[in-house]
């Protein structure tokens, strides 16, 4: 998923906290690398993440972008992810399943590949910045912009298996590619219509695969990297050298590439086990330090709802606490990029829309689940660091390092958690990089066709960015990839849009047949 952004109220920093090549050859490298790239970079982040300003409050035109279009579609479904939340369910759990239904993977295996990608870095460090910069309060924003996610995933994963192909081999290629080629070129005939989808499938596709490489893979295996080495001595340690970053490297290149070139079949049964692990691991985290402090829960939850309408002076006001939550949420869960309609179109199935209703579920896991522990740990911890740095940032300094934030209140119970948290992160990371392996995959079998040997040519490219995102930062290419992923989310809402209506006939055409009994309940019990 994309870092942590956002040390103001305004646009995204640098990438901070990974870790450059030291010295030699690997940093010269480096450093031109970064020097000749840097003034494209700035101009491009300047662009999408351009500021509006609303009472006296400015933050990038893209989270108003993201948030007007999730509100939007909930209204129009009717507020369906609170509807629905039991067939979804009942579809997760592979109620209405059929062996023979066309597809890669199961439901729950679709959804775990989705969650992979979304959940990492920023649900630690990114929610420790929200709850400094906006206070307690910026939490409850952060949960209403989840829920509102919810349908737009809904809308983007459901037009992803409609328009998704599925080859003579049984693979599946489906995402905004597909849905934003063929559905506008079916809904508005004629060369106007052939050619708008065409262009924005292509930028599309253009953009995840730019971000599957850099964002996806290169800054995870660098921030893991680090974090393994800042536990093991820092430059102390015996994991100071950029010999054992290379090592390193190679080392999680290879395990990446073996899962990887297995398709999304070998992902999705690895990420159906890492996800839950995942969870477990760091919820576990959460709720531990939530029990320790279990009195002061009352308190938090207080300070959070009362934080949200009446926020202590120097936080923005409701408005600013309000933007900081939408911002943490719509940068953690990609809901409006198209990105994980990618994962969710290979699941097996003969109804579009019952991924949809599974694929609503991600920003509930992501966001309203896994963001909301972690602010909710810091809250109740409130240690002496935050309320300090909060001051801090009232005063108009730095917002701090949301790690920090995040790693100190679980210290306040757990004292040898920084070991948990590079476990956690190392987890996280490594699912992000599978995952959007997959999906850079997938793009660039768009733009170049199909073939076995144009697939192990991305594959190796792939790999050898793994080991390379090992050992340098490059943080203005990094930078670039979050902007240009982001940037996705202006020509994949369009299309959402545009294609709304067809969601909506699925969504009739589907609920007729449950009416109707044509969809029944299966026994499905060896489904997880």
């Amino acid at each position: 998923m994309p870092p942590a952004f956002g040390s103001s109220l305004t646009s995204p920093p640098p990438h901070t906290d990974v870790l450059a090549a030291e010295s030699g050859p690997l940093s010269s490298v480096e450093d031109t690398i970064n020097t000749v790239f840097e003034p494209i970079s700035d101009g491009f982040s300047n662009l999408v993440f351009g500021e509006l300003t609303l009472f006296g409050v400015t933050f990038p035109w893209v989270v108003a972008w993201l948030a007007i279009a999730a509100a939007v579609f909930t209204v129009a479904f009717g507020f369906i992810q609170f509807r629905s939340l039991g067939l979804s369910l009942a579809l997760l759990r592979g109620k209405y399943s059929r062996d023979d239904d066309p597809g890669e993977i199961t439901h729950f295996q679709a959804l775990t590949s989705a969650v992979s990608a979304t959940v990492g870095l920023g649900n630690i460090a990114g929610v420790g910045v929200a709850v400094t910069v906006g206070g307690a309060g910026a939490t409850f924003w952060m949960i209403v912009c989840g829920l509102l996610g919810m349908c737009t995933k809904f809308v983007e994963c459901t037009l992803g298996v409609k328009y998704r192909e599925i080859h003579e081999d049984g693979t599946v290629t489906g995402g905004p590619m597909q849905y934003l080629r063929k559905g506008i070129a079916e809904r508005f005939p004629g060369a106007f219509g052939a050619g708008l989808g065409k262009s924005l499938a292509v930028i599309a596709a253009i953009m995840i695969l730019f971000f599957g490489i850099a964002g996806g893979n290169m800054f995870q295996a660098n921030q893991t990297f680090a974090q393994l080495r800042n536990v093991t001595g820092g430059d102390e340690g015996w994991l100071a050298s950029d010999g054992a970053a290379l090592v390193f490297g190679v080392v999680l290149a290879t395990l990446i590439g073996v899962v990887i070139i297995g398709g999304i079949k070998s992902i999705g049964a690895v990420t159906s086990k890492l996800v839950p692990a995942m969870a477990i691991i760091y919820v576990g985290a959460c709720l531990t330090v939530i029990a320790v402090n279990i009195t002061a829960v009352p308190t938090a939850f207080g300070e959070i709802i009362s934080g949200a309408f009446t926020p202590a002076a120097g936080f923005g006001g409701a408005i600013g606490v309000l933007i900081i939550g939408f911002q943490r949420a719509a940068f953690s869960n990609e809901a409006g990029l198209g990105s994980s309609s990618i994962a969710h179109s290979a699941v097996k199935t003969r109804h579009p829309v019952t991924e949809g209703f599974v694929a609503l579920l991600e920003p509930f896991v992501d966001t309203v689940i896994v963001c909301t522990m972690t602010a909710l740990t810091i809250v109740i911890a409130k240690t002496e660091f935050w309320t300090s740095a909060q001051q801090d940032v009232i005063n108009g300094g730095e917002a701090p390092d949301g790690v920090i934030v995040t790693s100190d209140a679980f210290a306040t119970v757990l004292p040898w958690f920084p070991y948990v948290l590079t476990l956690a992160v190392a987890l996280f990371a490594i699912s992000t990089i599978i995952t959007w392996g997959y999906y850079g995959q997938r793009a660039w079998l768009f733009l170049f066709g199909k073939s076995k040997a144009k697939e192990i040519t991305y594959n190796v490219i792939f790999c050898i960015s793994t080991v390379i995102g090992s050992v340098l930062t490059l943080t203005s290419v990094l930078n670039f990839a979050d902007a240009v992923l982001f940037a996705l989310a202006l020509f994949n809402i369009i299309g959402l849009y545009l294609l709304m209506p067809v969601v909506k006939r699925e969504l009739k055409s589907f609920r007729e047949k449950l009416r109707t009994g044509e969809v029944a309940p299966v026994d499905r019990s060896d489904i997880t």
